[in-house]
């Protein structure tokens, strides 16, 4: 029997049907199969002589789902979204005459909810078609699309009983691969009815080239894969479904034992609490998770403080990843689940995408309201072991040890059929940002070489005359008069999450610190390596010698090796483009020397790259946030800003609160290198820089872009490079926000030779640990604009600056 002939049965058996009522279309995936259905339903749009076709699908569906509707708009058809609670009130027949109407309508929902796993019942397919449910009161013939891509992973699906007549399903989601193979299962009934435009190679019998000619071949599932379908992938599904039914006995034991597992980590989860009352989470469900039958193994929930606020998901999975528990986290991709549970409304979601907040980024509160949740799935080699550990993270990341007294042991452990012990181990997800997460994202980190307390205050007058040079706008009321705020460090770091290098005065440029993340390491694929993937960067020292120009680069057992600080983008250079967060950025190679140096101290293939100088085309530039669009910022191989900055007595008080949850304490000098900063400086008051609304140095002003999230390598000693995952978890505790702020440096290519250092700007209520990006701007207006729960000032300066301006520090 031909190998596809064979695999065809075998999907249809996997589901409970056969060839007679089923045909199988191999897709790219289940998204493809979406679109095949839209494109070739047959649709009678409006304005014909028929009544108008219409296509209803359930606010709790998958993007891909709901995105149906463009393609339905264009061939002016309706698409009516339909509220889980009124499909459920739809139980009215339509009058006799009008149920004989033929016109072909279609409601599509998800078998099981991606959002919360919800289950909904497959009852429904046959209650549509018979008339006996009606999503809208239309004459008409009603066909079901059942969404099933999330329901097969964990779920039989029975399709001799529940015969809808679309359904999109995505193998990986069975299997975990491949990836990029989907099928659409479409019912024999409504196949001949289906439409078709486009032919690709394979889909014809006959055609011409000079005529309008095409007879397509007789077989459905041949006449709708265009081109050569993925035929090794498909070749694989064998191997999955024998190895599916070998390890776990079929899909009914893997629906009892995932539930089992999600039944018991939602008990736990549900129960536990802070010393006041207070819960740790939030789960988003509709279901009590005591039936299999309407709950699947997913739950979805935010994290809460002692006050019942939310904490971010970003925050939650940086902490997960460092437990090396993988979760997912944002709406994934069903914004309707997401309004549902999170009470999102529709203004909201566009003034948050006003905000800056777009699917998959990384904000996750805005006006102290989470723009999203944290997920976990649980798949047939998931353990109980599994289950354990990631309420182990949730209890020693939330609560202290005289809270412990939780029900982790109260539950017993669930009791499933022989499902193997080998399990798909949770792995770091670690965000390759290509580029950078370190500089602005990273600036939970900020590493350098601190001073000790007292030497924060020790300044000599000829400096400090200097470093107070703040505005009176940049102090609140309250404190006009008082303490100076000085600058106690300035750092560079020459290449990306590489060690810091330590300053007393410095040039700037339209790019912030002259020179200052200029290079980065890229592994052999050219992906850019922070600390995140490897610790051993910190102990990389870079330093620069301007009247050399050089840089010379350091590492304990290595002789030092100098690159020139001269810009190598001749006929010799290999360009290559690099990304930084999304943004494509055009370096250059820096040779085979300092490559076989780096790969030989790191002990893996590298290469250093440097960000070419051509500044107005190659640069990687961004809009800063609450400026206007006009403005573009240019940056180096940062994440999002110019400048990182943070206050010393913001770093005192937090060392309080971290030493007492922490076996041994951090030295103050130790923590402070742990944030990776630009710019330290030295304030009376702890956190008093979160109300600040604008510093000056001299007459130039910065600006506060906004608060920089929590990273992971906060959790590195920047001297030794290990890591220690309590760091970051102590820091959630404390602060409970995100904990450090970005300021960004606007400066025009006038003044590209601009020397400044420091400074802060306003944060209204999301700011914690002020790491600023600092913002230089040459424009000669006030510009408000609310952001993120937070009041940016974009004040610009009155005079455009030619002259070098430097900062000394005795």
């Amino acid at each position: 029997m031909d190998i596809f002939v064979f695999l065809f049965f075998r999907i249809l058996q996997h589901f409970h049907t056969t060839a007679e009522d089923y045909t199988v279309i191999f897709t790219s995936g289940c998204t493809a199969a979406l679109k095949l259905i839209a494109e070739s339903f047959p649709w009678i749009p409006e304005g014909t002589k028929q009544p108008s076709s219409r296509f209803c699908y359930l606010t709790d569906s998958h993007t891909s789902v709901v995105g149906m509707r463009g393609i339905t708009a264009s061939m002016n058809v309706l698409s009516v979204p339909i509220k889980p609670k009124e499909i459920l009130l739809a139980k009215s027949r339509l009058p006799a005459e009008e149920q004989n109407c033929t016109t072909p309508h279609l409601f599509s929902y998800p078998a099981q909810s991606n959002f919360s796993g919800t289950k909904y019942p497959l009852s429904w397919i046959q209650d549509i078609k018979s008339g006996k449910l009606c999503p809208i009161k239309i004459p008409g013939k009603w066909f079901v699309l059942l969404d099933a891509a999330s329901y097969i992973s964990s779920s039989p699906l029975d399709l001799g009983v529940h015969q809808a007549d679309f359904i999109p399903i995505s193998f990986y989601k069975i299997f975990g691969f491949p990836t990029g193979l989907g099928a659409l299962l479409v019912n024999n009934r409504i196949a001949p009815l289906l439409r078709k435009t486009y032919f690709g190679g394979g889909t014809a019998a006959a055609y011409l080239a000079g005529e309008d000619f095409y007879f397509p071949r007789k077989s459905i599932a041949e006449r709708f894969e265009d081109g050569t379908v993925s035929f090794l992938d498909i070749i694989a599904l064998k191997h999955g479904f024998d190895v599916l039914e070998k390890l776990t006995g079929g899909m009914e034991k893997i629906k009892q034992h995932t539930f089992a597992l999600a039944h018991y980590t939602y008990t736990v989860l549900s129960n536990l609490k802070y010393a006041n009352g207070a819960p740790v989470v939030r789960i988003y469900s509709d279901t009590d998770f005591s039936n299999p039958d309407v709950q699947g193994p997913i739950i979805n929930f935010n994290v809460l403080n002692e006050n019942g606020e939310v904490i971010g998901f970003s925050q939650v999975d940086s902490m997960a990843s460092l437990h090396n528990i993988h979760v997912r986290t944002g709406c994934f991709c069903n914004t309707g689940a997401c309004q549902m549970h999170l009470d999102i409304s529709n203004e909201d979601i566009q003034r948050n995408l006003q905000a800056g907040h777009v699917c998959g980024d990384n904000i996750d509160l805005i006006d102290g309201r989470p723009t999203g949740s944290v997920r976990i799935s649980f798949g047939y080699m998931s353990s109980f072991e599994d289950a354990q550990t990631f309420l182990n993270f949730i209890i020693a990341t939330r609560l202290s040890k005289s809270d412990t007294e939780i029900p982790l042991q109260t539950v017993t452990k669930p009791m499933t059929e022989s499902v193997p012990d080998d399990h798909l181990s949770f792995n770091s997800a670690d965000k390759l940002s290509p580029v950078l997460q370190i500089s602005d994202r990273e600036l939970g980190n900020i590493s350098s070489e601190a001073e000790t307390t007292g030497r924060w205050q020790l300044l000599e007058p000829e400096a400090e005359s200097i470093r107070a040079a703040v505005s009176e706008t940049s102090v609140p009321t309250y404190r006009k008069g008082g303490k100076p705020i000085t600058i106690a460090k300035i750092y560079l770091y020459p290449i990306k999450s590489c060690s810091a290098f330590e300053v007393t005065e410095w040039p700037v440029g339209n790019q912030g610190l002259l020179y200052d993340r200029n290079w980065m390491v890229v592994n052999q694929n050219g992906v850019c390596m922070t600390q995140k993937q490897e610790p051993r960067l910190c102990l990389v020292n870079p330093s620069i010698d301007l009247k050399q120009k050089i840089m010379v680069i350091q590492a304990e057992g290595m002789d030092p090796i100098s690159v020139p600080l001269e810009d190598n983008t001749g006929k010799e250079a290999v360009i290559c483009e690099s990304k930084v967060c999304s943004h494509r950025v055009k370096t250059y190679d820096c040779g085979e020397r300092i490559a076989s140096w780096l790969s030989t101290f790191l002990g893996r293939p590298c290469r250093l790259i440097r960000q070419s100088s051509d500044v107005k085309s190659k640069s990687h530039q961004k809009n800063t946030k609450g400026l206007s669009s006009a403005t573009n910022i240019s940056l180096s191989l940062v994440n999002e800003a110019q400048y990182l900055l943070i206050n010393v007595a913001s770093i005192l008080q937090l060392k309080e609160h971290i030493s007492a949850r922490l076996k041994e304490p951090l030295e103050i000098e130790e923590l402070i290198r742990r944030f990776r900063a630009n710019i330290v400086v030295s304030a009376p008051e702890s956190f008093e820089e979160e109300e600040w609304a604008e510093i000056s140095i001299g007459a130039l002003k910065f600006q506060v872009v906004g608060p920089c999230s929590r990273c992971q390598i906060i959790c590195i000693d920047q001297q030794s490079g290990e890591r220690n995952k309590e760091i970051l978890q102590s820091l959630s505790a404390a602060r409970g926000r995100k904990v450090s702020t970005s300021l960004q440096n606007s400066c025009n290519e006038r003044c590209s030779d601009v020397i400044a250092w420091v400074v802060k700007y306003l944060l209204r209520e999301y700011s914690q640990l002020n790491c600023y990006h600092l913002d230089f701007s040459c424009k000669k207006r006030m510009h408000l604009q609310p952001r993120y729960g937070m009041v940016y000032f974009y004040k610009m300066l009155n005079t455009f600056f030619y002259s070098k301006w430097t900062i000394n520090i005795d």
